[in-house]
């Protein structure tokens, strides 16, 4: 007929489905693309929270745990000995000056126990338990920087008789308990930090001394006293 072109539909729309599924590929590749690094970025946060479930240690027997990242451990007669957690040592980093009560002195659970020095920082720490003091170590009064070396063995800080010990430990957190409230101390430290630790050791997990300052330079004493419920 005249003026009338012949249009092959079959084939124009063979055309059309090409065109689409070309689209989509492009589409799937370029997704792909965008996804790989999402990808990566979600696997190196997972692994950074492992490798953070261990970084703070936490024995499962013997040890009972102030919130104030403080512990216990009893020895005979109501004797008590008494320091600071792990997570307090990683925290704070290499430790200046340690202020210890003088043997005779009373303290009270929950309330001032001693003090440590971090330049020209000083933080307070809380007593776990309730008593009169017996003994201090006094190699530490004397070298510090040792304190973090063995947190609950040699770095004890002092030692108190406490006629009310029972009742002092079962205010305290130990075994699972300590465990999981532990892991609630790392999920608020990572939620601060927004995974800003500061450098990793060369095991491939544990930061360098002074989490504190890594992840909050002008205010990192407000951070650690928060922690220590001290603020």
């Amino acid at each position: 007929m005249e003026g009338f072109t012949y249009v092959d539909i079959f084939a124009t729309k063979g055309i059309e489905y090409l065109v689409i599924i070309a689209v989509l590929a492009t589409f799937v590749a370029f997704w792909n693309f965008l996804k790989r690094p999402a990808e990566a970025v979600y696997q190196g946060v997972a692994n950074a929270v492992s490798a953070i479930g261990n970084w703070f240690n936490t024995p499962a027997q013997g040890i009972f745990f102030h919130q104030g990242h403080t512990w216990a451990a009893p020895e005979d007669r109501n004797i008590i000995k008494a320091g600071m957690d792990d997570f307090a040592h990683k925290m704070l980093g290499k430790i200046d000056a340690v202020s210890l009560p003088q043997v005779g002195a009373e303290v009270a659970q929950g309330e001032k126990g001693w003090s440590v020095q971090v330049g020209s920082k000083l933080f307070d720490m809380l007593s776990p338990v309730s008593g009169k003091i017996v003994a201090v170590n006094e190699n530490l009064l004397q070298s510090p920087a040792g304190i973090s070396n063995d947190p609950y063995g040699q770095s004890w800080l002092i030692k108190v008789q406490s006629p009310s010990a029972s009742s002092n430990l079962k205010n305290l957190l130990t075994g699972d308990l300590a465990r999981r409230w532990m892991d609630g101390v790392r999920d608020s430290l990572l939620t601060r930090g927004n995974y800003n630790l500061g450098a990793l050791s060369q095991d491939g997990g544990v930061p360098v001394d002074g989490i504190a300052r890594n992840l909050d330079p002008e205010n990192w004493d407000k951070l650690v006293r928060d922690f220590f419920l001290v603020s």
